[in-house]
């Protein structure tokens, strides 16, 4: 059986395959595990029945589970072999998390996963497809006999994963029409993405998606607006609004906005402050409320201790 979960913000969505071998793809944010944990009990599953937790990509929103699950129940972790490398040896640069100013409790890859592998759970067998363009070790997960695809963040029912061209490489966008068009050959008739509802039409969302990558590859800047919309309202989300007297202090400690701001947009960063502020007023990604400025978007503030935390691959302690 499968049983998907659509998620409010900071959490995405997840992915429970109930079977002999049942299995979890992604975790949620951490700040969200207790009821992550109360999801899948009233599906039928008890956390330490789970044969594996898989994940899509390793960014915050779909990792952030992991610590809570391995440590407290044994919970195998599998993820594709590029993000294993860098997460078990704590590498700075594991999920993003420094670059972009996101709390990652610590966690180990067990399982490292290539294009290809299959995860057999006793009626059903899902096959690896590695699909980078979002991160570089994404991947999706396609079962054939149910014709089932869980997508990540690669599309959605009305958007597509946002890209990191200064972490994930510029050709992000290339790697994306890459993964779409290996997508575009199976048979599909239900896909789940890491955000939105599921996907009414797999290989129309495909379509869609495949045409604003190549808008993109017309006018690269959008592949950076997208991002810092993105990135901001996930901070704002987070962090349940910054108050006005905090925005400017707070982006200009953030790599992510000193990269876009110099180099995407050739703006010194505090010139980029109000371009950035206008833009997601302008969208409607995010507003002010009482001098302070809020994501737009639904979302489940995390708890003050969540908002205010600093756990980063670098300060992961354990031995490798």
């Amino acid at each position: 059986m499968i049983i998907f979960f659509e998620r409010k913000f900071p959490s995405a969505n997840m992915v429970l395959i109930k079977d002999e071998l049942s299995f979890l793809i992604d975790t949620g944010f951490g700040s969200d595990v207790k009821e992550t944990e109360q999801l899948i009990k009233e599906a039928g599953v008890s956390p330490e029945e789970l044969h594996l937790i898989v994940n899509t990509h390793y960014h915050s929103d779909h990792v952030g589970g992991n610590f809570h699950f391995q440590k407290n129940y044994g919970v195998r972790i599998a993820a594709h072999k590029w993000d294993a490398g860098l997460i078990n040896s704590c590498d700075p640069e594991a999920c993003s998390a420094e670059w972009l100013d996101q709390p990652v409790e610590p966690y180990r890859v067990d399982k490292k996963l290539s294009d290809n592998d299959e995860i057999h759970t006793g009626s059903r067998i899902f096959k690896i497809l590695h699909t980078p363009g979002h991160t570089l070790g994404h991947i999706s997960l396609y079962e054939p006999e149910g014709e089932t695809l869980i997508c990540g963040d690669l599309f959605h029912q009305n958007d597509i994963g946002w890209l990191n061209i200064f972490r994930e490489g510029v050709s992000s966008i290339q790697r994306s029409l890459a993964s779409l068009e290996r997508l575009s050959g199976l048979k599909i008739g239900k896909a789940y993405s890491g955000h939105g509802p599921q996907i009414e039409n797999p290989l129309a969302a495909i379509d869609a998606a495949r045409k604003r990558f190549e808008k993109w590859l017309m006018a690269p800047e959008k592949v950076s607006w997208h991002a810092c919309k993105r990135i901001f309202s996930f901070t704002l989300i987070i962090k349940n609004g910054l108050a006005k007297e905090e925005v400017s202090d707070y982006l200009l400690k953030c790599g992510w906005f000193q990269d876009f701001a110099r180099f995407s947009f050739q703006q010194q960063p505090e010139e980029f402050i109000p371009i950035l502020l206008d833009e997601m007023i302008r969208s409607g990604a995010a507003s002010w409320h009482d001098n302070h400025f809020i994501a737009n978007t639904p979302y489940q503030a995390p708890q003050k201790e969540w908002a205010n935390k600093d756990i980063k691959p670098k300060d992961w302690k354990f031995v490798t």
